[in-house]
């Protein structure tokens, strides 16, 4: 299928930004609405116990095999493809019986006085994680061909419908806040997966109907526009929805070898990762260094700090791995690849790093002096009450830093050999070894902030690592991408100039008047982005007539 890879990454970023703004904006609302229904007890057990026991679940059970597939997909045989992603499957179901025997029965419950109800949350997670994993098969079928508007829009969905159950429930029984919990958990994963049934449903049967009148008369017209309609879905694989299913390939070995190598690599380095991603969630699960509710406060500062790696660095990462997946060949030296491809991928690396540092320090800039604000409209004033402000300071740092992790590491694992995956599983081992043990330290001594400040020291760690192998992989070209990591000499100015400004606001306006502190906040934050775009007017220059193009051809 002919396809312009950085074009269709661009687009599924873009929409994927938007649509989770908007949508987060309203959940963003409602949580901030149910935090005021519950108490903080309650969130420890759901959002950090039971959010928990789900992430590790569906990232072990469906991380290693997304990534194994969508390595220069195409190239693959796609019923090989389609058999490998079901083991997904079963793999949930052995982990959800494992770990929901561990969570259980091993782990120190919840009393009585917080939830009676723990033991149904478990059982909802286990099983919302295993009906999810039947769809990977078509998750995977719209990741790889291109359908970008409806995983967008069934992501959507499936948040709201979770956000808005669980609202609504909560409101109507306060005391059942772990059912409601549970409730709007299995509902939003039965519509999701169920969304991508019916739409591919809809789809195969409505092509299989242009096909049949494709046969039709010469000279007709309908058929003119039947042919016209099959052409950007020619070499579509799946001809019924039978086809998403596992069967015998013909002249092939069930499951592609070389696929189930890479499969095995990126398994064994999720595993590290996901220990480094939810590390803090673990060592309170396991070591219970923080009581539920003191949990449940680290979770709400911790959420609104991620608002933007869940917003805007998670979609760029998601496009960004699959356009270097798909450009840059993992086994061949980057002088011995296409230079139209190197050249192309080089810039794009380039703008990426530059583009999430800038906005990585305006948000350590300004969360500096505005998180105290953001905490006291998000959850009243028991959230800027110590040590809520200074969780949401240190979270700011880390989210430079988990800006520039997202990329280099996303571009590592893009065009990494399955024997550097390998080695890396070794780094990632010993590195997750010093993480839980730096972080059990710092908590007993400065509590959640301690978590805050490991996960700095953790992607420090891996950023020096994957900045390491993006030099290497470069050596003897003309290419250095790496150099997006430093910002213009002007807005470095400019963000000092900033700072101290919105610093002296705080310091002398906030209590007096917040929204002149506001303000104030409003204004230096657009002259910051001027001198930006001022000084990166190549890079604005170039995504605006990007921007007219998509217009132009949209409306064609």
């Amino acid at each position: 299928m002919k396809r312009d890879i950085l074009s269709s990454s661009i687009k599924h970023a873009s929409f994927n930004i938007v649509f989770q703004i908007f949508f987060r904006c309203i959940t963003f609302l409602m949580n901030a609405f149910v935090i005021r229904y519950i108490n903080q007890d309650v969130i420890g057990v759901t959002n950090v116990r039971l959010l928990l026991l789900e992430s590790t679940i569906l990232f072990i059970s469906r991380e290693a095999f997304r990534r194994a597939c969508l390595s220069k997909s195409l190239q693959h045989n796609w019923q090989q493809v389609t058999n490998l992603i079901w083991i997904t499957v079963p793999l949930s179901i052995f982990l959800s019986i494992v770990l929901g025997y561990l969570w259980l029965y091993v782990l120190k419950q919840p009393s009585h006085e917080i939830t009676q109800h723990y033991s149904v949350g478990v059982y909802a997670i286990c099983a919302s994680c295993v009906i999810e994993m039947f769809c990977e098969p078509l998750y995977l079928t719209a990741q790889v061909f291109l359908f970008l508007k409806l995983k967008i829009i069934l992501d959507t969905i499936h948040v709201v419908v979770r956000t808005v159950t669980f609202t609504l429930l909560v409101i109507y029984t306060r005391n059942g806040a772990v059912i409601a919990f549970s409730v709007a958990q299995v509902l939003s994963v039965l519509v999701y997966t169920t969304g991508y049934y019916v739409y591919f449903w809809r789809y195969l049967k409505r092509h299989a109907t242009v096909r049949k009148k494709g046969h039709g008369r010469h000279g007709d017209s309908t058929r003119e526009k039947a042919e016209e309609a099959g052409k950007e879905k020619e070499s579509f694989p799946i001809r019924s929805m039978a086809d998403f299913f596992p069967r015998k390939c013909e002249n092939n070995a069930f499951i592609s070898y070389q696929m189930t190598v890479l499969t095995w690599s990126f398994f064994k380095q999720g595993i590290m990762k996901q220990i480094l991603t939810e590390g803090e969630r673990y060592i309170m699960t396991l070591f219970s260094v923080l009581s539920f509710y003191e949990q449940g406060v680290y979770d709400i500062v911790n959420n609104l700090g991620s608002l933007a790696a869940r917003f805007i660095f998670r979609p760029i990462e998601e496009a960004a791995y699959f356009y270097f997946s798909q450009t840059v060949e993992r086994e061949v030296p980057m002088k011995d690849q296409k230079k139209e491809d190197v050249d192309e991928s080089a810039m794009v690396l380039k703008q990426l790093l530059s583009g999430l540092m800038s906005l990585g320090l305006v948000v350590v800039i300004f969360g500096q002096s505005y998180s105290k604000l953001l905490l006291l409209l998000y959850g009243g004033e028991k959230l800027t009450m110590y040590p809520g402000p200074l969780l949401m300071q240190t979270h700011c740092v880390s989210i430079l830093l988990l800006a520039i992790n997202g990329i280099t590491e996303c571009y590592a694992m893009a065009t990494m050999t399955a024997i550097q995956i390998d080695r890396y599983n070794y780094f990632m081992i010993l590195l997750s070894f010093a993480f839980l043990l730096i972080s059990w330290g710092l908590t007993k001594l400065l509590g959640g902030v301690g978590f805050v400040l490991a996960n700095c020291c953790n992607m420090t760690a891996r950023i020096v690592h994957n900045s390491t192998f993006i030099h290497r992989r470069f050596s003897g070209t003309s290419y250095s991408p790496l150099k997006g990591l430093m910002p213009g000499l002007h807005f470095s100015a400019a963000l000092v100039a900033a700072g101290m400004l919105v610093k002296f606001s705080e310091v002398y306006l906030f209590d007096s008047s917040k929204f002149i502190h506001f303000m104030i906040g409003v204004i230096s934050f657009l002259f910051i982005l001027s001198v930006w775009a001022y000084e990166s007017r190549v890079l604005v220059v170039s995504a605006l007539n990007k921007l007219k193009h998509l217009m132009k051809k949209k409306k064609r």
